[in-house]
């Protein structure tokens, strides 16, 4: 994946754009992109690569993640088994190392987002904290602990 800021992802097709795509991959189904996307730019600093009503293309630190908005998957298995109402993505933490979780917090507060957990030294030597993203994808930013303070 070098080279992702030199490229105008706008102007890529989606098959130029699969192609792109490596290791592992993240694939969120939610009932409304931009309000995602405002969410992960706003309060985990990912960056907007390609964005509409439909899809959109995020970066953060090396990786690439993609957002389907529903009703692209009109014809798709997967729609037929998500919640009618409510919150999607129980059992499943997105967790993203080396992001400061007290910074992130307080832009889910300022934000209007959910603060699942507030941050918080954990026994496993991780600092981190517990945010919902409009889906109800619970997003956890982590930096580790200095050994002393274990």
């Amino acid at each position: 994946m070098n080279n992702l800021e030199s490229r105008n992802f706008e102007l890529l097709s989606g098959e130029q754009v699969g192609h792109l795509l490596e290791d592992f991959g993240v694939n969120l189904l939610v009932s409304n992109v931009h309000n995602t996307v405002a969410f992960l730019t706003a309060v985990l600093d990912f960056t907007a690569l390609r964005s509409s009503a439909d899809y959109a293309l995020l970066k953060h630190q090396d990786r690439l993640y993609q957002l389907h908005g529903d009703q692209t998957y009109s014809t798709h298995p997967l729609l037929s088994i998500l919640p009618e109402s409510g919150l999607r993505g129980a059992g499943v933490e997105l967790r993203l190392f080396q992001i400061d979780p007290d910074a992130a917090q307080q832009k889910a507060i300022a934000g209007g987002y959910t603060v699942l957990q507030s941050t918080a030294d954990k026994p496993h030597g991780l600092r981190e904290c517990f945010l919902l993203d409009p889906d109800g994808y619970c997003w956890v930013p982590s930096i580790k602990i200095q050994p002393s303070t274990i």
